[in-house]
């Protein structure tokens, strides 16, 4: 597999991993940097990129939705954006828990602006400790 199809593969898996779609864009980005295909950078990079563009699209799908109306119950989700807001969706990379996030904060229609940039801080976070993890311990395993 050459660098462009590597690339390509891991934007794929991880904008997929985003949606309300299964997707396994740890493994991708894991087995990548295990076998050197581009720059651990670059890879960061992509996988942030879709996984963030796939956030996106759920909070597209949750304007897609009637506006909230007044409820007596509330989800945890819903009771997170009230107190936090979008800085709430730092968490949006939590299987399951994250795509819910991110459809509650458009279906509550929340800042777009601010919740793409809270979506991107905590996928790229979380994409960072899980390459620095690996580096970590490919530098570990061959010394």
């Amino acid at each position: 597999m050459n660098e462009l199809w590597a690339v390509m593969s891991l934007f794929g898996s991880s904008f997929l991993s985003a949606t309300l779609l299964p997707g396994s864009s740890e493994i991708v980005l894991v087995s990548l940097l295990l076998a050197s295909k581009a720059n651990p950078l670059l890879l960061i990079a992509v996988a942030t990129v879709g996984n963030t563009l796939g956030g996106a699209t759920n909070l597209i799908v949750g304007r897609w939705l009637p506006e909230p109306a007044r409820q007596k119950g509330t989800t945890t989700a819903q009771r997170w954006l009230h107190q936090y807001g979008t800085v709430a969706l730092l968490f949006s990379w939590v299987p399951v828990v994250g795509d819910v996030l991110c459809v509650m904060a458009g279906w509550l229609r929340l800042s777009w602006r601010s919740a793409v940039m809270w979506i991107f801080i905590g996928k790229a976070l979380r994409y960072l400790v899980l390459a620095g993890v690996t580096v970590q311990g490919m530098a570990w395993w061959s010394s």
